[in-house]
């Protein structure tokens, strides 16, 4: 009985690792800029995005042209819901570490930081984090046509409607 019970739990945490790292591969890749067939412009404000619903097609490459009109500090990710949910923790962990605050970025302590935690440089090929006023490129491929959502992973800006669906026609 106990050995079935280990089993078992090793069965579900390989299933979930699996998932997980399927997921990312699903979601899409850092694209090429030669292969752009589609700019969408991003406009974050403090408590939300526009557009809401980004249209995009199974196999495009899409260059994002993101722009922070809020007075806060945004992020741009994208990601399945569960992604996002996964990637909370490391957003409040910068919190914690004073490397985000609500309207700025503190660079040189991410860099410090970044040293001994490589999840504190926040370099994530899927998403950029950007001060108020400030703009930024993202270039993504779309692998695969599962749902998924931009969003913004400071602590309750998700919560609070800083989020857009990606509809795949």
């Amino acid at each position: 009985m106990f050995m079935r019970l280990i089993i078992l739990l090793l069965f579900i945490a390989l299933i979930n690792t699996k998932a997980f790292a399927a997921s990312m591969k699903e979601v899409g890749m850092k694209g090429k800029s030669s292969d752009v067939s589609k700019t969408i412009n991003i406009k974050m404000f403090d408590n939300y995005f526009e557009p809401k619903i980004i249209e995009v097609k199974k196999g495009q490459t899409v260059k994002f042209i993101i722009e922070n009109r809020g007075k806060l500090v945004h992020e741009f990710n994208i990601a399945t819901m569960e992604m996002h949910k996964k990637h909370e923790p490391e957003m409040k962990k910068m919190m914690k570490m004073g490397i985000l605050l609500p309207t700025k970025i503190n660079k040189n302590k991410m860099m410090q930081m970044s040293m001994k935690d490589k999840s504190m440089s926040h370099s994530h090929a899927n998403s950029v984090l950007l001060e108020p006023k400030q703009k930024a490129e993202l270039i993504w491929k779309f692998n695969s046509n599962i749902e998924l959502y931009g969003g913004c992973n400071v602590p309750g800006h998700l919560e609070a409607g800083m989020v857009s669906r990606f509809k795949f026609n």
